[in-house]
Parts: C-alpha cells; structure tokens; sequence
C-alpha cells in the first residue's frame, strides 16, 4: 500500500492529497479554489445530511430555502459582519449584458438576507421562537484551497433563530452545538471533539459569542467542525427584527446561527485515515459491509451463489451492503480499492474458504482477517459494526490525549503546538499573547472551564485555553 499512498509520517498533505484522489472522494473544479465532490465523497456527504438533518429537526427548526444573491446594501447594514467578510466576497457587477445598478455578492453566508425577511415574518411574540435551517452552497473565495478543508465554493447548513430573550436564543444556540453537532460529531463521525468558546479575536463576525467544536487530526493540528454563534440583538437591530411583547412593548429579537460543512469530510479523513487509506466510522458509513466474490467455482452453489446469500441476509438484517461480484477484475486490486475507501467489514468468499464452509471477515479498524462459518456471518458483521464504531473512537481520542500537553506557560504552550495542543490557563495568555501566538502561527482554538464545561464569558476565572495549529 506504500506505493499506492504517501506514509503519513513521511508527507501528511501529500497523503491527504492522495487519499482524496485514489479513493475518488473529489477533484479540483475548473476554477481555482471550487472542488468536484465525486459519488463516493458525496455518499459520505449525503450520511451526514441525513444525519444532521435529523437532529436539526429534533431540536425543532424547520427547513427553508434562501437565494444565493443577496444585495450588497444587506452586508453593509452591520458594519462588523461586512468588515469580517469583505475579503472572501464574490461580487456579481453585471447580468444580461448590463451593469447592474447594485452589485449582488454571492452568499457567504445568509444572516443578512434572513435577517430581512425574519423581519418581515415576525410581528408578535407569538411568532417566536422561529426557528430556521438552509442546506446550500456559499462562496468565500479562498487564497489557499485544499480540497474539503478550505474552497471557495462548499456545501453546508445554515441555521439562524429568532427569540424573544437572551436566555432563550443562548439556549438554543447551544442545544444545537450539543444535540445536534457534538453528538454527531461524538457518536457518529466517532470524533472526539473539544466543545468550548472562541476568543473575541476568533468570534464570528457580527457574533457576540462564538461556540465551537474541535477535533485534533492525525498530525495533531486542530480543526474546526463546526461553529454556534450568538448574535445578541445586532442583526436585529440591524434589519428591524422586532416584536410586539406581551406587555404591548415592541421589542428587538434575540438572534442565532449555526453551521458545518463539507469540512467536516475533511476533518473524517484526517482524523481516521491510515495509510492505507480512508476508515469510515459504521454508523456513517454509506456502504457498512462489502462482500466480495474473490474467485467463482464451477455450477451452482459456488463463491457467487453463496455472496449473493450473505448480502440479501446481511440487508435483511439492516447492514447497508455492497456486492463485488468482478471476478473479470484482479481481487488484488478490488482489495486494494475497498481499503482506500475504508469501507468497514469486508466479507470475502472464494471457492477454498468456502469448501471448509467459511467465508473471510476483515475489518477495516484494525485489519484483522478472521475465518468464520458462512451460517455465522451476519451476526460477526454486526459485532464487529458496533464494536469497530467504538474502536474507531477510543483511538482517536488517545490520540488527542498522547499529544495534549498541560502548560503553566505561553511560550510553553507555543512550543507545545508544534505537535499537538497545549492546555494552558488562559489568564497566561490573555489578549495580548493570544496576538504574539498568532504571530507564530498558533491559536486560540477554545476556552473552557476547569470542570470542562462551556463558558459563557471569556472574563470568567480560571479559565483553560487550547492553543494549536489548525487548518
């Protein structure tokens, strides 16, 4: 498998880079910095949709749809959000052959064009909480793009909320980072994620607290994997998001957003791929078993017969199964490609093991090949599912632990982030040293409580913050 990817200890961008391509997940698009998401990337995509898009409805927002231009004026109206976007803006000047009278920018995210028609929507505080989420695409034109990490062009959802109290719109802010992208993140994608506030340095533009997910990756940079953000009342006071209280008062709305992306493709690969290639936790993965025909025999009963037994049993048993039956195709080079797809379980049936009435289980986690009784297939896949998802996991997470250093020190904890994270406390970095780490190309990826919890300010005492690296 050497000679199919670069080692990641020899080259881990250049393994990320050969990943993505022998695998087939994407390609670069036609135009700098945009990506051509392929069907086996995209199959990964669409598990995490349905996923997220799940828990998004649990915690009760509903579905809309936005356009993807919105007037230049929109983004002017809050001065600190348009001040953070203005470098990644696309602007549109001309349609149908004319200059347009205004220019238009191409989403790069929608708080202004939602902020105009909350306005609209909301009158009474009976229309509140309003609760809103858009799957769709943005534009921020990246100087540096790497495939799924950073491109001008992403896919994504966007959430934004209106309430009628801080109380109520910091709740739900952080029963979306908690329900739906740390469990997600935890008990699917099987990352490990350090959930935590950003500095004021890193907040969201226009935000006035940025909560954030992060996951360490297998050469110990952190990466970001997914942001909530409350707005306070700048966005409403900016597009006139107002509401008739009880007392008869009108009132400002409380306003949220919330986001993940494509990235999160990205942060499964770095976070699980070996060297040879991706390993997709089970829960997500688009195709948890693929059985395999490694030679077919002669009349009926032989290696073909009995794979297609095993997968019509295996989907009657809910597994979501694939079936190799290319016996026109070296088995090597199949084998070959279902490692770098990461497909968890694969079943293997050729005419010697199944003499001896056995099939081959081999799982992707921890490569291990294992003969087992044909009439014992099913229920070895579904141990080795759930046990494999936890596997996948607890590695990862041991991981984060070997290359997590605790600090007393800034220059500690700079030196730290040269291999993974430093956990140092935030009273020893302050504002001040949080610019002179930025200087040395380390961040303030979150701040946390001692007991590790969420807080609410970065004033609180006592805080802990975690520097690093990151994409």
């Amino acid at each position: 498998m050497a000679r199919v990817l670069t080692p990641r200890a020899e080259d881990f961008p250049r393994w990320y880079q050969d990943l993505i391509a022998k695998a087939k997940l994407a390609d670069n698009g036609p135009v700098r910095g945009t990506m051509v998401i392929r069907p086996a990337g995209y199959a990964i995509w669409e598990r995490m949709q349905a996923e997220m898009d799940a828990r998004i409805k649990d915690a009760g927002a509903e579905n809309a749809y936005f356009p993807l231009f919105i007037p230049e004026s929109y983004l002017k109206r809050e001065a600190e959000h348009v001040e953070g976007f203005s470098p990644e803006l696309a602007v549109v000047t001309h349609g149908g052959g004319k200059q347009l009278a205004e220019p238009v920018v191409v989403r790069p995210t929608s708080e202004t064009v939602i902020g105009e028609f909350m306005a609209k929507w909301v009158d009474s505080y009976r229309d509140l909480p309003l609760l809103l989420n858009q799957w769709a695409n943005v534009v921020r034109w990246e100087l540096r793009p790497r495939i799924f990490l950073r491109t001008s062009e992403f896919l994504w959802q966007e959430g934004h909320t209106a309430h009628a109290t801080r109380s109520d719109a910091r709740a739900y802010a952080r029963r979306i980072l908690h329900e739906a992208y740390e469990d997600l993140m935890v008990n699917v994608l099987a990352i490990p994620v350090q959930v935590g506030l950003k500095t004021a340095r890193e907040r969201f533009a226009g935000a006035t607290a940025t909560y954030t997910l992060e996951g360490m990756m297998g050469d110990g940079k952190a990466l970001q994997l997914g942001t909530s953000h409350e707005l306070g009342q700048n966005f409403a006071k900016a597009f006139d998001i107002t509401y008739s209280s009880a007392e008869g008062g009108r009132e400002h709305a409380w306003t949220t957003s919330w986001g993940t992306s494509t990235r999160m493709l990205g942060g499964l690969i770095m976070c699980h791929g070996d060297d040879n290639g991706l390993r997709v936790p089970p829960k997500l993965a688009p195709i948890q078993v693929y059985v395999m025909v490694v030679k077919d025999g002669e009349g009926p009963g032989g290696p073909a017969e009995a794979a297609r037994k095993l997968s019509d049993a295996l989907r009657d048993a809910g597994v979501r199964v694939a079936l190799d039956d290319r016996t026109d195709t070296p088995f090597g080079r199949r084998a070959v490609d279902a490692e770098l797809r990461g497909y968890p379980v694969r079943v293997e049936v050729g005419p010697r093991d199944l003499a001896a009435g056995n099939a081959v289980l081999v799982r992707r986690t921890d490569g291990s090949k294992t003969p087992v009784p044909v009439a014992d297939v099913v229920d070895a896949v579904l141990a080795a599912l759930t046990a494999d998802q936890r596997a996948l996991y607890d590695q990862a997470l041991a991981h984060r632990e070997s290359r997590t250093r605790e600090v007393a020190t800034l220059a500690e904890a700079i030196e730290a982030a040269a291999t993974g994270w430093a956990r140092v406390p935030w009273s020893a970095v302050g504002v001040a040293g949080e610019a002179e780490a930025n200087a040395q190309g380390v961040t303030v990826r979150c701040l946390l409580r001692a007991d590790g919890s969420v807080p609410d300010s970065e004033d609180e005492a006592d805080l802990v913050a975690i520097l690093a690296r990151a994409y």
